[in-house]
């Protein structure tokens, strides 16, 4: 298994992003280091495709540190008082949902392993993630709005995933 790649390496980039952003307070850098994390989460995976050089640790390593820079600026919004707990609660629920469902999808003996591979509602409900860290610092009147679509989003993309994994699983039979 290859671990020091361009790609694993770009996306750990992002666990140093989010203690960039933790440190700053300033606005003009909060919203540089979004940018650049933005950036490192498309082109990790870019990189990876067209240069063939996609492994199972980069597949399981992009999401972690998505979740650790995502984690890293709602906490420091909740810390700064950008955001209420409520808000945090409602923006992280899919990624805590995430962690629970990788854990029962690799510990219940009657489902199947399978890829967990991004989905559309996922890639939604990150993109509406995002957008609602940069309107944190630009547009705070809109946040709670945006709070509300994240959530949603986070729902129904748990209920994807769920009912992914539902369909996909095998039970044995008993005789």
């Amino acid at each position: 298994m290859r671990i020091f790649t361009l790609p694993n390496f770009v996306s750990s980039s992002r666990v140093l992003l989010a203690a960039g952003f933790v440190a700053s307070d300033a606005t003009s850098s909060r919203l540089a280091l979004l940018c650049v994390a933005s950036l490192t989460d498309f082109l990790d995976g870019w990189i990876a495709r067209r240069t063939k050089v996609t492994s199972r640790f980069g597949a399981l390593l992009d999401p972690v540190t998505d979740r650790f820079f995502a984690l890293a600026v709602v906490v420091s919004y909740v810390m700064g008082g950008q955001l209420t707990a409520w808000q945090a609660v409602a923006i992280m629920f899919r990624d805590v949902m995430s962690i629970v469902g990788w854990f029962v999808a690799r510990n219940v003996s009657w489902l199947r392993p399978i890829p967990f591979a991004a989905r559309l509602l996922g890639k939604l409900a990150t993109g509406a993630q995002l957008l609602t860290f940069f309107l944190v610092l630009l547009a705070p009147s809109v946040v709670d709005a945006f709070v509300w679509l994240v959530a949603l989003l986070g729902v129904a993309a748990t209920v994807d995933y769920t009912l992914m994994l539902w369909r996909e699983r095998t039970r044995e039979t008993v005789p």
